[in-house]
C-alpha cells in the first residue's frame, strides 16, 4: 500500500541506510587496522634486540666469554622494513585524520595512488626481511653461512611477529587499495 502512494518501506529503507554506512565505513576501518598492522610491524622489529654472552676459548682452566649482540641496525633489510613500514604508517595515520579534505575526485585518485606506493614500500620492505629472516633461520650451506636463529632465539621470534603484521598490513592495503579502485571505477570512467 506504501509503495502506491509513492512512499518507501520504512525496513527496506533503515537496511539500506545501514548498509550505506557500513560501506563508507569500511576504507576507514581497513586504513585503521592497516596503521595498526604498520605500527606494530615497526615497533616490534624498531625494538627488537638480543645480547648473548657464550663462552669462546678456555685457556687453562678459564674460560674466556664474549658478548654478542643481534639488533635490527645490522642488517640493511631489516633498517628498509623499518623505514618502510614507517613512511607506511605514517602516510595512513595522515589520510585518516584528513580525510575530511579528501572530499573531492581529483583528491581521490592522489590518494589512491599513494595509497599503491604505500603497498609497495610494505611488501617490498616485508619481503626483503623476509628473505633475510629465512637466511637467519636456516642459513646457507653452500655460502657456509650458519643460522643465528639456533643462538638469539628470542631475536628471531620478535622479528617472525613483526614479519607477520607487515605482511597483514600489506595484504590491509592491497584490500585497501582494490576497494578505492572499484569505488573509483563506479563513480567516474568505468561506466558502461
Amino acid at each position: 500500500m506504501a509503495v502506491e502512494h509513492g512512499k518507501k518501506p520504512e525496513i527496506g529503507s533503515k537496511y539500506l541506510q545501514i548498509k550505506a554506512k557500513l560501506v563508507s565505513l569500511l576504507p576507514v576501518l581497513l586504513r585503521v587496522a592497516a596503521v595498526i598492522a604498520t605500527v606494530v610491524a615497526t615497533v616490534v622489529m624498531g625494538l627488537n634486540k638480543q645480547t648473548k654472552t657464550t663462552a669462546v676459548a678456555i685457556v687453562g682452566t678459564t674460560p674466556l666469554y664474549q658478548t654478542f649482540t643481534a639488533k635490527f641496525q645490522q642488517t640493511p633489510a631489516f633498517v628498509y622494513f623499518v623505514i618502510a613500514n614507517a613512511i607506511a604508517s605514517f602516510y595512513n595515520l595522515l589520510v585518516l585524520l584528513l580525510r575530511n579534505l579528501f572530499k573531492g575526485k581529483g583528491h581521490n585518485l592522489y590518494v589512491q595512488l599513494f595509497d599503491m606506493v604505500a603497498m609497495a614500500l610494505v611488501a617490498t620492505g616485508a619481503a626483503a626481511a623476509a628473505s633475510i629472516a629465512e637466511l637467519g633461520r636456516n642459513g646457507n650451506l653452500h655460502a657456509r653461512w650458519n643460522p643465528i636463529c639456533d643462538k638469539f632465539d628470542s631475536f628471531c621470534s620478535h622479528g617472525g611477529m613483526a614479519l607477520v603484521a607487515s605482511f597483514l598490513g600489506s595484504l590491509l592495503l592491497l584490500i585497501l587499495n582494490m576497494l578505492s579502485v572499484v569505488t573509483l571505477c563506479k563513480s567516474v570512467a568505468c561506466q558502461e
